[in-house]
């Protein structure tokens, strides 16, 4: 094989269709990882005993309302792959996978080392780091090497929450939305939310969410008090990191604020927690508490700037 050398995008997953059952076994799979919820006896009963008890079938309908041909996620996804390998062109294979569920990113990595393939570049689609998320995947590319005797050139990219590139396409999509639909009084940032605990132990993801958003916000020249940075997705009765998007919606509704724009920059692709969380629940609470407009502002999904972004990412491994 002349292909030497490939890049595999890797994002978080979902499940194979919109039913109870297969979003039980994605969710057994993904709320079972140690770097997602720390495993022990009472979490293993909590897990088995009453999530994937309760939990699936909600989900599902959650999936069955966003579900085209395909989950979201893995459509963006290919449309992602097919692009870059057109502008990495054919001297590199680039492959899509996903941490949990499929296409699986430890067969991939099977896969790719079966094949021949002697340099591999690995691209986290998280701009952010967090040992949620971009360490899983560490995790099994550490099993992988555990487990083969002759291994490939092994490239990771840790994060790129700074990266010109990113910041620019954000800037970019934004202020394209702002010119054709205007601006709303707020424009409030939602990342996805971690445990406060999981920060204080050393997690980097909030230090690295305030510095993309301190980027952000001085490419758009906003002031303190045109944005807010806030964090989505919680689970469990634990502490997560603050303020809240729920929250935060709530409130500003009931303050008299009139109009929001949401953006949610850790997201690669568009997926149930934006267009299912984001784009309808939390426009209901917004606008259940005095809101009047309120409008989600897509991901960067597979746009010209996105690609480009992640070919020079990947460029100085190849």
């Amino acid at each position: 094989m002349s292909q030497k050398t490939a890049v595999i995008l890797v994002n978080l997953g979902t499940p194979d269709a919109p039913t109870a059952s297969a979003v039980r076994r994605y969710l057994k799979e993904f709320l079972w990882d140690d770097r997602v919820i720390k495993r022990n006896p009472i979490w293993w009963l909590v897990l088995n005993g009453i999530v994937l008890t309760l939990r699936p079938k909600r989900v599902a309908k959650l999936y069955k309302s966003i579900w085209e041909d395909d989950s979201p996620i893995r459509t963006i996804g290919f449309k992602q792959q097919e692009k870059l390998q057109t502008l990495l062109t054919d001297d590199v294979h680039v492959e899509l996978a996903m941490t949990y569920g499929n296409p699986s990113f430890e067969t991939c990595l099977e896969k790719l080392n079966t094949q021949g393939f002697e340099n591999i570049v690995v691209l986290p689609l998280y701009p952010q780091y967090s040992a949620t998320t971009t360490a899983a995947i560490y995790d099994q590319v550490a099993n992988f090497i555990k487990k083969t005797r002759d291994l490939p050139s092994i490239h990771l990219i840790k994060d790129y929450h700074q990266n010109e590139s990113y910041i620019d396409a954000l800037a970019k999509k934004i202020d394209a939305f702002w010119q054709e639909h205007g601006r709303a009084e707020k424009l409030l940032f939602s990342f996805h939310g971690i445990p406060k605990s999981y920060v204080e132990k050393g997690d980097p993801y909030r230090k690295q969410v305030e510095q993309s958003v301190k980027l952000l916000v001085e490419k758009l020249t906003l002031s303190e008090s045109e944005y807010q940075l806030c964090f989505q997705s919680r689970f469990g009765p634990t502490e997560w990191l603050q303020p809240y998007t729920d929250k935060t919606l709530e409130a500003w509704g009931k303050d008299g604020i009139r109009s929001v724009d949401v953006v949610c920059p850790a997201f690669s692709a568009d997926c149930l927690e934006t267009l299912e969380e984001i784009a309808e629940e939390n426009k209901e609470i917004f606008m259940e508490n005095g809101g009047e407009q309120y409008r989600y502002i897509p991901a960067l999904n597979e746009s010209d700037e996105h690609v480009a972004m992640m070919a020079e990412l990947v460029k100085p491994f190849l």
